[in-house]
C-alpha cells in the first residue's frame, strides 16, 4: 500500500506530541497498548512513534514514515524488529528523522514544517527517555534518502543534540554507502550486529 501526502503538511493542525502520546496510553479497541507505542494512535498524514513497549529498546531512526500500523509491519519494521532483537534488545522504536507519512520520499514535504518538526523533537527526547539504562541506543538507518530534501539533516543535528543531553549511542548496520550513508535496514541479515557510528562527524561530512 502506497501513502501519498493528501497535502503538504502545513496545511495540516498538527496535534502536539504531548496531546498524542496521552491518547496513545489509554486503552484501545484496535491493538494491544500494553505491547505497542503508536502515536498518534490512528492512521494519519503524520507519525511521531511506532514500536514495542520494554526497558532497553533499540530506536531505528528513519527518513519518514510509511504504512506501518501495530500488527500490521511493513517489511522494513519487520526487519528493524529482527535486528534489534539479535543484537539483545528487548523492543524496538521506529522513529523519522521527519514526522510526514510518505510511501514516496519524493511526494514529502518541500520546505520543513518547523511546527511539526518541533512537535517530533519532543517525542524523540521521549523516546530516549524510555531505556532505563540511561544511554539510549539510536540506530541510524535512513540511507541515502537523506539527499531527498535539505533540511533533513538539519533535523538530524537537532536529534543529535537532544542525543547528547540523554547519553544516547549512536550506531549503524551493515555497509555504509560511499557517501557514507548508514544502510538502510530493508535488506540486511537478521544477524547484521550494530556498529558506532559518529553521527556528528557524518553530518559534517555532507556539509
Amino acid at each position: 500500500m502506497r501513502h501519498i501526502p493528501k497535502s503538504a503538511t502545513g496545511v495540516l493542525e498538527i496535534v502536539s506530541f504531548e496531546d498524542a502520546l496521552q491518547e496513545a496510553l489509554e486503552p484501545s479497541l484496535e491493538y494491544d497498548v500494553d505491547k505497542w507505542l503508536y502515536v498518534p494512535n490512528t492512521y494519519g498524514e503524520y507519525r511521531y512513534i511506532l514500536g514495542t513497549r520494554g526497558v532497553k529498546p533499540l530506536i531505528c531512526v528513519g527518513v519518514n514514515p510509511s504504512t506501518a500500523a501495530p500488527d500490521a509491519l511493513d517489511r522494513t519494521l519487520q526487519s528493524v524488529q529482527r535486528v534489534a532483537k539479535f543484537n539483545g534488545y528487548d523492543s524496538f522504536i521506529m522513529f523519522n528523522v521527519y514526522a510526514q507519512r510518505a510511501t514516496v520520499p519524493d511526494d514529502m514535504d518541500r520546505e520543513l514544517n518547523l511546527t511539526l518538526h518541533a512537535e517530533n523533537m519532543k517525542a524523540f527526547d521521549y523516546v530516549l527517555s524510555l531505556d532505563e539504562g540511561g544511554h539510549p541506543a539510536v540506530w541510524a538507518a535512513w540511507g541515502a534518502v537523506i539527499e531527498k530534501r535539505g533540511y533533513l539533516p538539519r533535523c538530524v543535528r537537532d536529534m543529535i543534540d537532544i542525543g547528547e543531553r540523554r547519553g544516547a549511542r549512536w550506531y549503524s548496520a551493515g555497509r555504509r554507502s560511499k557517501a557514507g550513508h548508514p544502510h538502510h535496514p530493508l535488506y540486511l541479515k537478521s544477524d547484521s550486529p550494530l556498529e558506532d557510528f559518529d553521527a556528528g562527524a557524518y553530518l559534517d561530512s555532507l556539509a
